[in-house]
């Protein structure tokens, strides 16, 4: 690995050395207008696009040139690295998130909008979201019901893919990470034929096992996946355009030495939008998604399905503009049914599916250029527990110079899923675990203050300063109790007391002129629970994330970006079961760590990137593996190279 790594390293920097002797120094006094991304235009927080400094709701953005600065091998590293507050950690052998004290089955995540159909441990297949064919990625934390319904109680991640081009384009990709001898590689076609565009996505990966001392409880295991993505879209008219999408995704998980473990998603749609005049606009949409799991016996070669997630979902957005009133009204609704089949159903009923339906409606409400306030409702009716579910908002911005003020109020919930209604699962021949049917839903009352500053503190350096408070009151938290029936212990689906989650972020930019720039974010997070009750979030109470960069084109052929990065989540006490009967719980203490990461990004001739990566600089490795142990065997080295052949042309 090293040699490789060495071999990259020399001939990057001949072929540096080759493109600076030939070029004379470009003119790099150039200002960008926007260095720190205020003025994109993002739209989930209003399901309308809008510039960020529009918004009173509170949103992150990453965009595709932090993606690139980042370096991240996968969404997962992404999130992790640009958000303080959020972690992956690894639960039988899979991913789970936790973000500012919720889990993965309370954050919604989306992808240009879509849900996604699946869930191993209640968190969807990360592994399915591909950084290459990514445009943007915007946060909302916090309560989004009122515009996503349930699974939004805690916040909304939604991946924005790009468009294709009006020309085109075409991408190779190929990436080497030495901890798990992973190889991946891509490739990416944009064409343009008449008024149809096309952009054709495929990644395969190929990666051996992490190897963890002491780490019987942390198992991860080596894994091939395919994924390719198609998407068209055709302008029928100067005001119609039709947006179709097809994708497979296939990952093989060699779990063990006689069977390994298949996961399949196969997913399509067909998006409308009409644009009816300058004032009116309506988009119509249906989407499908079928996430499969199935055991392939390496013996007999048999490969069984036992696992069958199926979403079919239609939906409906009409936006209002009406200028004499300073307002946009937005209006939809969305059917959803539901299909899941599971081993983890009783014998007799393997199967089991729900419709649901809502509507929702927005007004936003501009009156000067000082206020924005928004207003929304929403109600949701599920079938299978035959009960519904209203939810509400209220939002407003003030802005005065250079300073922001935003303030809202947003109710969410999560309704439960088939599994924590039906289960009936004996878990590892170990122990039972039933769903409940009498679950209610989950439910947030979330209430949020935010404050920005920014400008320029010189003709050559812009700042901007955000602080964020936000206190978060749910009830009827589901999880498993223990409970002892027919003489041994089980597990079964029920809601707890209420509980609290209070918080703050703070975040402060820099970026200048020639290049430099620096970012960090720091989060605090309070789980508040009644004297008694376990408290069973992971959530760490302080964690840090920082970028310190700089970023120069110093010929026509040759630019160079050097990033170092890091993260900082302090110590933390979690309640877990400690025995595998499930009769007694104890506190697990995870130590805080600090991790560090070097990033070196070299572009030649406009149409090649050669980038590497040292992650986890000083060696970091826990005593411990485990549930909320960083799954990290020290220093490793990343390298990769991207050429866009487009640009040569």
């Amino acid at each position: 690995m090293l040699k490789k790594t060495y071999l990259l390293y020399t001939i990057s920097i001949l072929l540096a050395g080759t493109a600076m002797a030939e070029e004379e120094p470009v003119d790099t006094t150039v200002w960008n207008k926007d260095p720190l991304g205020l003025e994109t235009v993002v739209v989930t927080a209003t399901r309308t696009p809008k510039a960020l400094l529009d918004i009173p709701v509170v949103t992150r953005v990453i965009t595709a040139e932090d993606i690139q600065r980042v370096d991240a091998t996968n969404v997962k590293d992404m999130l992790q690295q640009e958000i303080p507050g959020l972690e992956f950690t690894y639960s039988m052998g899979q991913q789970v998130l936790n973000m500012g004290g919720y889990d993965g089955n309370n954050i919604l995540f989306l992808v240009d909008g879509e849900r996604m159909a699946g869930e191993s441990m209640d968190n969807i297949d990360f592994s399915r979201l591909n950084l290459a064919s990514i445009e943007r990625i915007e946060i909302v934390k916090g309560a989004a019901s009122t515009l996503y319904g349930s699974s939004a109680m805690g916040g909304v991640i939604n991946i924005i893919t790009k468009d294709p081009s009006d020309t085109w384009a075409a991408n190779l990709n190929t990436r080497y990470e030495g901890a798990t001898k992973e190889w991946r590689h891509g490739a990416n076609a944009d064409v343009s034929i008449g008024k149809v565009n096309s952009l054709t996505n495929f990644q395969m990966t190929d990666a051996d096992a992490l190897h963890l001392q002491g780490g019987e409880a942390l198992p991860t295991y080596g894994s091939k996946s395919y994924n390719i993505k198609e998407r068209l879209i055709w302008k029928l008219h100067d005001n119609v355009k039709l947006t179709g999408r097809a994708g497979y995704f296939f990952r093989e998980r060699e779990s063990g030495t006689v069977s390994h473990e298949r996961y399949r998603d196969f997913n399509d749609g067909l998006k409308a939008n009409w644009t009816i005049n300058p004032l009116q606009d309506l988009e119509v949409a249906y989407s499908f998604d079928q996430y499969d799991k199935s055991d392939l016996n390496m013996l007999t070669h048999k490969d069984i399905r036992d696992y069958s997630n199926r979403q079919n979902i239609a939906r409906a957005l009409y936006n209002l503009h009406m200028p004499s009133w300073h307002s946009q009204l937005t209006a939809g609704g969305d059917y959803m049914n539901d299909y899941l089949l599971s081993y983890q159903f009783s014998d007799n009923q393997k199967h089991h599916s729900q419709n649901s339906y809502d509507a929702f409606v927005q007004w936003d409400y501009t009156p000067n250029t000082h206020w924005d306030l928004i207003g929304g409702l929403r109600y949701d009716y599920f079938s299978a527990a035959q009960k519904g579910m209203t939810t509400w908002k209220v939002a407003g911005m003030y802005k005065t110079g250079k300073h922001q003020f935003r303030a809202s109020y947003a109710s969410g919930f999560r309704a439960p899923s088939l599994k924590e209604l039906y289960m009936d699962f004996f878990m590892g021949g170990i122990f039972m675990i039933y769903g409940n049917p009498d679950l209610k839903c989950e439910t947030n009352h979330n209430f949020s203050l935010s404050w920005m500053n920014y400008g320029s503190i010189s003709d050559n350096l812009k700042y901007c300063l955000t602080a964020t408070g936000y206190y978060n009151f749910f009830s009827n938290y589901i999880t498993t109790a223990t409970i002892q029936k027919d003489g041994s212990y089980g597990q079964m689906y029920t809601n707890i007391a209420d509980q609290q989650i209070a918080g703050a972020d703070v975040t402060a930019q820099l970026h200048h002129h020639n290049g430099l720039g620096a970012k960090v974010s720091y989060a605090f997070t309070k789980n508040i629970v009644k004297k008694g009750q376990p408290d069973l979030t992971s959530a760490r109470p302080h964690s840090l994330t920082w970028r310190f960069d700089y970023d120069h084109q110093f010929t026509k052929n040759y630019g160079l970006y050097v990033a170092l990065s890091g993260r900082f989540l302090s110590a933390v006490d979690v309640t877990e079961y400690t025995s595998q009967e499930l009769d007694e719980m104890g506190t697990t203490h995870y130590n805080g760590h600090t991790l560090w990461k070097l990033s070196l990004s070299q572009r030649f001739m406009k149409g090649i990137n050669l980038n590497c990566a040292v992650d986890n600089l000083f060696n970091y490795q826990p005593k411990k593996y485990y549930a909320n142990s960083p799954v990290t065997i020290g220093t490793t080295v990343t390298v990769g190279l991207s050429i866009d052949i487009d640009k040569f042309f």
